[in-house]
């Protein structure tokens, strides 16, 4: 049974491995230049408040190269992968079995339908897991001077900011595995309840993408806990910092009948 679905996922497999493989030359190719380019303007070896300067020559000279287009497509690649899983990993797993009739002659053997469906599920989502880890690794492994560049106080103009901002945390850490998992998911469901292939990739693409746009837009802003912080008037002495970068100014004022108010 293993074997069979190795042979039915082949296809899938050389072509995830020639990218991952075309996305780890490229990279390999322009990651050590980087990594000196990060050296040579003194990054490495400052600390403090003195690196915010050269953190933000640094991006500025990135900006102005081929990295920012390297940068952008590494990211594009990694929010891309989820979706290309279920379209042509998920969606054609039971969708093209039950479209072809080849599932009369699959589930009538000595294999069960639950151990044919389990050994699909678990070599489709173990490679689903393997390839989207994989590409996250080379563009951390990559991008590791930039992401200390802008943690030092650069600005980050056509890089991603903070580790919160919508670039960086769907394509580090556990979300693009939660995506790969959802989309892999998401992809077998609809081709088992539509039973038909090319519907099946249309209604998983439209989900799918109607997801990375809600979760980034109006779910997560309301997962996180708001930040409340308590400035005693006394100690207010003219502009304060706000949220944002945004600046406020406290006064006092004498209030009749109410003394220190």
């Amino acid at each position: 049974m293993i074997r069979l679905t190795w042979l039915q996922f082949r296809t899938q497999a050389v072509t995830a491995l020639a990218t991952m493989a075309a996305y780890a030359v490229v990279l390999a190719a322009t990651g050590p230049h980087l990594a000196r380019m990060y050296a040579a303007d003194g990054l490495s070896s400052c600390h403090g408040g003195s690196c915010a300067n050269l953190a933000v020559y640094f991006t500025g000279g990135l900006v102005r190269s081929i990295y920012l287009p390297l940068y952008l497509l590494s990211i594009g690649i990694i929010l891309l992968a989820p979706a290309v899983i279920g379209l042509f990993w998920g969606a054609p797993l039971i969708a093209r079995e039950l479209e072809t009739g080849t599932s009369a002659l699959a589930w009538n053997q000595s294999i069960t339908r639950t151990r044919w469906l389990a050994v699909k599920l678990t070599i489709g989502g173990l490679a689903a897991i393997a390839v989207t880890e994989a590409l996250c690794l080379m563009q951390s492994w990559w991008a590791a001077p930039i992401g200390r560049a802008v943690g030092d106080g650069a600005s980050a103009g056509g890089l991603a900011g903070g580790r919160f901002t919508q670039l960086v945390f769907d394509t580090h850490g556990a979300a693009p595995l939660g995506y790969a998992v959802f989309a892999f998911t998401l992809g077998i469901t609809a081709g088992a309840l539509i039973r038909r292939t090319i519907p099946a990739m249309a209604v998983t693409l439209a989900i799918f993408a109607a997801l990375q746009v809600a979760m980034p837009l109006w779910v997560r802003p309301n997962l996180a806990a708001a930040d409340h912080k308590v400035v005693p008037v006394a100690s207010v002495n003219g502009a304060m910092p706000g949220p944002g970068g945004s600046t406020f100014t406290l006064t006092a004022l004498n209030v009749p009948g109410q003394p220190g108010a």
